[in-house]
């Protein structure tokens, strides 16, 4: 049984071990202390972005990762692929930068005016261009 490092980790010692064989050393739930419930409302479209603040105390090697990814704009999505750990595990490592200050989130901007994107000409509008096109 051999231990690396994640691939990027270039010899940090917060980063995530991996087992040739097992996987992740390190189990989900422990990332997020057991927490299945984000304290705040975020979806995997929800854009994250690091205010420069530094959290009081340690955190994790997670959300030291996490900061380092939303040094430019990126989906909550995004960064639970990078990571690599479940949304819902992502979510409740977001909400702890959230809650310390350190990340602002901003949420899918849906359109206030102009035809319901969900609305059946529009679609079969889209799809006709589509079509088109091909």
């Amino acid at each position: 049984m051999t231990a690396t490092p994640l691939p990027g980790a270039a010899g940090s010692d917060d980063e995530p071990w991996l087992d040739d064989d097992a996987g992740r050393l390190v189990r989900p739930y422990t990332v997020s202390e057991g927490r299945t419930r984000p304290s705040a409302q975020l979806d995997l479209l929800t854009m994250v972005l690091a205010t420069g603040e530094r959290p009081d105390g340690y955190l994790g090697p997670e959300h030291t990762q996490v900061l380092r990814l939303c040094e430019r704009p990126v989906s909550v999505a995004e960064i639970a692929a990078v990571i690599r750990q479940p949304a819902a595990v992502t979510k409740v490592v977001l909400s702890d930068l959230l809650d310390c200050g350190a990340v602002t989130t901003r949420g899918p901007i849906h359109l206030q005016e102009g035809p319901d994107p969900t609305d059946r000409e529009v679609l079969e509008a889209v799809l006709d261009g589509l079509r088109s096109r091909l």
